[in-house]
């Protein structure tokens, strides 16, 4: 697992606080924290729609299928229809299933039984991806081969969004909700945020307080310009 910023809106925290001054005779203004922080508390989150970042995950298909329900993004994939897969499988991390929240594990297998269990997975898919590049040489189309490939095959995708989107992304797949391997990946992302866009972060990811989920930009959203704001 990695991430790694390819792009951002230069001067993106300026450019935001610029738009959003829209309505005022003040939007040169320098003093940009007091009104993030205005719009954040307030919920104004269609102006971070102003800016841009774009990110590259390298991950699993398990998790990737995760990251692309996130519909207010634009992404590029790595195509294995395309490209052949060259890179070894993931061999994943074994939890207990928690019986009350299906959609939640638990970390307290005995460490001889994952052992023992990941043993056997590598040598699975030792013979999944043999049996893979055995179809490639015979001549097999790579989008008939990679069917035979499993969900914890690598790829890499590129996603685009809008700072509202990336803020959304953040406060749901950082919550100890996310599954753990997803969880790694938002908690790398939400790091180059926070370097990237330290006005905001702070505004919107205040230490020791919970923020609102903002929606997404597909829903209804509140326009900063027919807001009041602090100059």
């Amino acid at each position: 697992m990695s991430v790694k910023l390819i792009s951002i809106t230069p001067n993106a925290q300026e450019i935001i606080a610029y738009c959003a001054r829209v309505s005022s005779n003040n939007q040169d203004n320098p003093n940009i924290k007091g009104l993030l922080q205005y719009c954040a508390n307030h919920s104004h989150w269609s102006i971070f729609e102003m800016a841009n970042m774009v990110i590259e995950v390298n991950t699993t298909r398990a998790i990737s299928a995760q990251i692309l329900r996130h519909r207010s993004f634009n992404f590029q994939e790595f195509s294995q229809r395309y490209q052949s897969v060259e890179m070894d499988l993931e061999i994943p991390k074994l939890r207990r299933q928690d019986l009350k929240n299906r959609q939640n594990s638990i970390q307290d297998l005995d460490l001889d039984l994952v052992k023992e269990l990941q043993t056997e997975i590598e040598e699975h898919f030792k013979k999944t991806k043999n049996l893979y590049n055995i179809l490639l040489d015979k001549g097999v189309a790579k989008e008939c081969a990679r069917s035979v490939l499993p969900m914890n095959s690598p790829t890499k995708i590129y996603m685009n969004g809008t700072i509202r989107s990336w803020i959304h992304y953040l406060n749901v797949r950082c919550d100890p909700s996310t599954q753990l391997e997803h969880r790694e990946i938002s908690n790398k992302i939400k790091e180059i945020f926070s370097e990237q866009l330290p006005v905001i972060y702070q505004a919107v990811f205040p230490l020791g307080a919970s923020q609102q989920f903002p929606p997404c930009a597909s829903q209804q959203s509140q326009h900063c310009a027919s807001q009041s704001y602090p100059s």
